[in-house]
């Protein structure tokens, strides 16, 4: 007997692939395994100087995903498409997730939007947002004046 890890949500995500599979004929007679879409892992943090968004996106082509700024939202868009020569090979399981994907963030109004900055590593989208020069911190030199 094999041990089966547990996940909490593969009771979910089996309801989605069946409600996926009832619908499949309405997405324009689309493949099953490519009309499912998928929501990549995304961390966020921040610093003094800067906003950082990273996002787990491995098998996409850089030329497949879009980011756009508008009106302090920060949408991300991509598909990670399914090969055509793995269609015809005989898959015994078909776990990843294959289609396109969209995520938007609202960025607070520290953020200096017209200074974004991308890259593209590992599988891994990185986005650099600078904060406004007004919303880093500043220190203050304090004069000493000796006392006469």
């Amino acid at each position: 007997m094999a041990i089966t890890r547990w996940d909490p949500f593969r009771e979910v995500v089996a309801l989605q692939n069946r409600v996926n599979f009832l619908f499949r004929d309405l997405n324009d007679g689309g493949d099953p395994v490519t009309a499912a879409s998928f929501v990549p892992a995304v961390d966020i943090y921040e610093d003094a100087q800067k906003v950082v968004l990273k996002l787990e996106v491995p098998g996409i082509d850089e030329k497949d995903l879009d980011v756009r700024v508008e009106n302090h939202t920060l949408t991300v868009k991509g598909e990670r498409k399914f090969e055509a020569e793995e269609k015809e090979q005989n898959f015994h399981r078909i776990e990843r997730r294959y289609g396109s994907f969209f995520r938007a963030f609202t960025l607070p109004t520290t953020v200096d939007t017209e200074n974004v900055a991308a890259s593209y590593n590992s599988g891994v989208l990185k986005l650099e947002l600078t904060k406004k020069p007004e919303a880093q911190p500043k220190q203050i030199k304090i004069n000493v004046e000796k006392a006469a």
